[in-house]
């Protein structure tokens, strides 16, 4: 099992008494499970924080991973392989319907699917699960 985290430490202004809040955005791969948290704590008050939940990261936290780390590209390794299994795993992974799966499949077979490291190395050991050879590469090339 695969274990990923990637973070970014955030700072503004606490809403409550206008001091400094920093935050801690993340996302995390935890028991087989893509999650993410964010927790934050004002420096001058006791504004605190902390939220954390599975599945996809809100899209805030997926944009200040981004902007920070860079995304991530996965990609098949052998695009002669059966697309069998590719579309079991998308679909469970995804909840996805069989065209869905089909879409997503045919992209990561040709560009590669995009997000953040965690996100793609969550996807990643899902297809290697089942048997399915990729790469990640660590920004858009």
């Amino acid at each position: 099992m695969i274990t990923a985290t990637q973070g970014v430490t955030r700072t503004s202004r606490c809403e409550r008494c206008g001091g400094e809040l920093v935050s801690d955005v993340g996302q995390f791969i935890e028991r087989g499970q893509l999650a993410w948290s964010i927790e934050g704590q004002c420096q001058a008050c006791r504004n605190a924080w902390c939220q954390m939940d599975t599945g996809p990261a809100p899209e805030e936290i997926r944009q200040a991973l981004l902007t920070t780390h860079g995304p991530a590209r996965l990609r098949l390794a052998d695009k002669g392989a059966s697309i069998v299994p590719v579309l079991r795993a998308l679909r469970e992974m995804h909840h996805l319907s069989l065209g869905e799966a089909r879409l997503m499949a045919a992209e990561l077979n040709e560009v590669g699917l995009i997000g953040t490291s965690v996100e793609m190395a969550y996807l990643a050991e899902g297809l290697r699960a089942r048997f399915v050879t990729v790469t990640i590469t660590s920004s858009v090339t």
